[in-house]
């Protein structure tokens, strides 16, 4: 019997909701700070996914994510299908719940309009009731609205333009013994009963939790329906029920590996006396994750194929497994499909690359990854600097830095905010050169380069540990970058590509 093996996405996709449309599923996440945003992946297995869209091409309001804003922006939301139209509603804590629509989740998608404007509203999810009626459930962010631990309903009109009744706590996680950081709720309805779908306990260490009612109002009964147990699967956190054409039900959650980031699981789900019962059953209606399970019936795959992550830059533009640290310029980058992409040198602010919003990056996946890569440095002037980072709280890069006398092979890594360390600089045969990032499965990574393909790599010092970000893993980016003040000459910047990526020694 063919198996496949969890996570069935082991990189960062947080807070995953999905969805089914005929033979189609439909994925998104959480995306942040990052630009564009809101990521779209497509699966016809639940198993084998891949990166087909983003959502969301900047960040709104779009002057106030023209920085590094880590911590912020899009957090967990929600995609449903209604009236022939894709729907996602999503939260940022700092501004309020925002929807955007499509007609084709590969899009494009609508402009975001502002649903209802606050801090601290998060986790949103609608349901559109059998009456025609509309209803969001969400969370609270104690960070900014001061509350935290309980869910709110209140009633929406259809298309999602403007609340028409009166917001109330349906679940208040205060009352529940045990309970803390009650949050990421799904509402759906069943056979007459409304669910709310909702993690507690916190990101690493909580649980999953069904919520039931004969009102969308409550009052709501509950149980624990998925826990770690004796398994490695630490937090089984927030996710989807989605069922698939077979009848079969399924739940997609995440599981917190820190500088991985949130991977995504793939948990059997079936209904027994009125409850869900998700993973492999243990008593009292709970149960704890698979790390093995036969395929979904129409799956194909093996469960560990990554979305693609290697670039050889010959269409135009930029794929969408790229995004930034900041709403981009359209002058920070050039891929016209000819095998290079060109980033311009844009200032960084007091040297460190944590305030670079023009840092191009990808996931770091969760097993050993090796990625490479060709630079080259054009013009700029002392300072000027190129090259590959991983990047979190703390980053390592290495590539080329133009100084007073040429150009130098540099490697440092971040130190105080505003600062970094030289681990090590050699002077620079040539002004372009191979870059080699190699990683292992506890994150460590070891930094190389070389001038010709037949030439051993030479290692830049020992290896060095990543560590994740603001509530997302670690990425694996490339930038260009000169001193505040330098001039902007158009010639400053770097050419780069391929990009090639292998995981678990498997090209990706």
């Amino acid at each position: 019997m063919a198996l496949y093996s969890n996570p069935v996405l082991d990189a960062d996709w947080p807070d995953p909701d999905a969805i089914r449309v005929d033979d189609d599923f439909w994925m998104i996440a959480s995306s942040f700070n990052r630009a564009p945003g809101l990521p779209v992946l497509h699966s016809r297995d639940l198993v084998t996914w891949e990166h087909v869209a983003n959502a969301l091409p900047a960040v709104p309001p779009l002057g106030h994510y023209a920085l590094p804003r880590r911590g912020s922006g899009v957090w967990a939301p929600s995609l449903r299908h209604h009236d022939g139209r894709f729907v996602i509603v999503y939260p940022d804590p700092d501004h309020g719940i925002f929807v955007l629509t499509a007609d084709d989740p590969r899009g494009p998608w609508s402009e975001p309009w502002c649903l209802l404007a606050g801090r601290g509203l998060i986790d949103p999810c609608p349901l559109w009731d059998d009456d025609g009626r509309a209803y969001l459930v969400h969370g609270w962010a104690g960070s900014r609205a001061g509350v935290k631990n309980r869910l709110t309903v209140v009633e929406v009109d259809p298309g999602l333009q403007h609340v028409v009744g009166i917001a109330r706590t349906v679940v208040d996680g205060d009352e529940l013994p045990g309970f803390r950081t009650l949050e990421g709720p799904k509402l759906y309805k069943r056979d007459g009963w409304y669910w709310i779908f909702a993690p507690a306990g916190g990101v690493a260490t909580g649980w999953q939790t069904a919520f039931r009612s004969r009102s969308v109002w409550g009052p709501y009964e509950h149980r624990v329906v998925l826990e770690q147990a004796d398994t490695p699967v630490n937090g089984p956190h927030q996710g989807a029920w989605v069922d698939a054409p077979d009848g079969s039900h399924w739940f997609l959650h995440f599981q917190d590996r820190g500088v991985f980031g949130r991977v995504v699981h793939l948990q059997p789900m079936r209904w027994e006396d009125g409850w869900p019962r998700i993973g492999q059953p243990l008593g009292g209606g709970r149960g704890r994750p698979v790390l093995e399970h036969p395929l979904p019936g129409t799956a194909h795959g093996d469960g560990q194929q990554e979305p693609v992550r290697s670039d050889d830059f010959a269409v135009a533009g930029l794929a969408p497994r790229w995004h930034w640290q900041a709403n981009p310029e359209p002058a920070w980058s050039r891929a016209a499909g000819d095998g290079t992409l060109r980033l311009a040198a844009q200032a960084t602010a007091r040297g460190d690359l944590r305030e670079h919003g023009a840092v191009l990056c990808q996931q770091l996946p969760g097993r050993p990854s090796t990625w490479t890569t060709r630079v080259t440095l054009h013009g700029g002037e002392p300072g000027a600097r190129a090259g590959i980072v991983v990047l979190g709280h703390e980053y390592a890069w290495a590539g080329l830095l133009r100084t007073p006398t040429g150009v130098d092979v540099a490697l440092r890594r971040s130190g105080a905010p505003g600062t970094e360390e030289s681990l090590a600089q050699v002077p620079a045969p040539r002004t372009t050169i191979d870059l080699r990032l190699a990683v292992d499965d506890d994150g460590a990574a070891q930094l190389a380069w070389r001038v010709h393909d037949d030439e051993p790599w030479h290692a830049l010092d020992r290896p060095w540990r990543a560590v994740e970000g603001h509530w997302i893993g670690a990425e694996v980016g490339l930038f260009a970058a000169r001193p505040l003040g330098s001039s902007a000459a158009s010639d400053a910047g770097a050419t780069f590509g391929p990009v090639r990526v292998t995981v678990a020694g498997k090209d990706a």
